[in-house]
C-alpha cells in the first residue's frame, strides 16, 4: 500500500470525511508531501468503496451535494494491517539513515 494510500486511511480512522477535507488533512500531517490531488484522490476512493474499505454517504450542504466518506470495518482492519507494516519501514528507514 503507498503511503499516500495509508494516510487517506489514517485521516478516515480518525472520523469520516469529504474529499476536500481528505486531502487537506492528510496534507497538514505530512507538511503536503503525501497529500493526493484531487485527481488522485477519488480513484482511491472509488477503489476504496468498491473493494468494502470505505463506505459512502451524501449529505446536502448548503444546497450542494456533499459525499462522505466513512471507513468500514474491513477498512479499519486493512487500516491496522498498513499501521503495522508502515510502522515497521519507518523503523528500518530511521536505522539506515543512522549510518
Amino acid at each position: 500500500m503507498s503511503l499516500s494510500r495509508f494516510f487517506i486511511l489514517h485521516v478516515l480512522h480518525q472520523h469520516p470525511l469529504h474529499g476536500y477535507e481528505i486531502t487537506k488533512q492528510v496534507a497538514g500531517l505530512t507538511n503536503g508531501c503525501c497529500a493526493p490531488t484531487e485527481g488522485s484522490l477519488y480513484p482511491v476512493l472509488k477503489e476504496f468503496t468498491d473493494i468494502g474499505l470505505v463506505s459512502l454517504t451524501t449529505q446536502i450542504v448548503s444546497g450542494r451535494e456533499r459525499k462522505i466518506y466513512t471507513l468500514s470495518n474491513e477498512g479499519e482492519k486493512a487500516y491496522q494491517v498498513a499501521s503495522k507494516a508502515w510502522g515497521e519501514v519507518a523503523d528500518y528507514i530511521l536505522e539506515a539513515i543512522k549510518k
